[in-house]
């Protein structure tokens, strides 16, 4: 079947089989920050946005995305290079491999929140898996982004 996405808002058309998952397609078209950690939707290393929605991309077919609007990572460095220093500072990435997907749902806490209380960041982020920081670096990089975004507004 032929399918069409926006990726990174650039028409991508392709052949795809009906079992396809949306995270090997976008893969496949260039997008690396999107990874396989655990293939039961439990990690939330492939999370991408959908039509500006974050979803698991391991558990998303390819074909459902068709006609849809798909963001990555590599579609939002704008947006995440405003915090990643933050989260940086604090040790959070050790290894780097969970990075993107902590960033893409820091960056939809962010655009539904933009003043978030601890309790929802650790919401926000509970789906993804870090085995390197115990997530306290995370949200002590977001706390530290949060508050010098309110500074630099006085």
């Amino acid at each position: 079947m032929t399918i069409t996405i926006q990726l990174n808002g650039r028409p991508v058309t392709a052949e795809v089989s009906p079992d396809t998952l949306l995270l090997d397609f976008v893969r496949a078209h260039g997008c690396a920050s999107v990874k396989c950690g655990c293939e039961t939707a439990g990690c939330g290393l492939c999370t991408v946005f959908l039509d500006d929605v974050p979803v698991l991309s391991c558990s998303v077919l390819a074909a459902r995305a068709d006609g849809h609007s798909v963001t990555t990572l590599e579609g939002l460095q704008d947006e995440a290079a405003e915090f990643v220093g933050f989260i940086a500072d604090q040790g959070a990435d050790q290894c780097g491999f969970c990075n993107p997907g902590f960033v893409m749902n820091t960056i939809a806490l962010l655009r539904d929140n933009p003043d978030p209380t601890d309790e929802e960041i650790r919401s926000y982020l509970a789906g993804n898996l870090c085995r390197c920081s115990g997530y306290e670096g995370q949200l002590r990089g977001i706390r530290s982004f949060l508050n010098s975004r309110k500074e630099g507004a006085q």
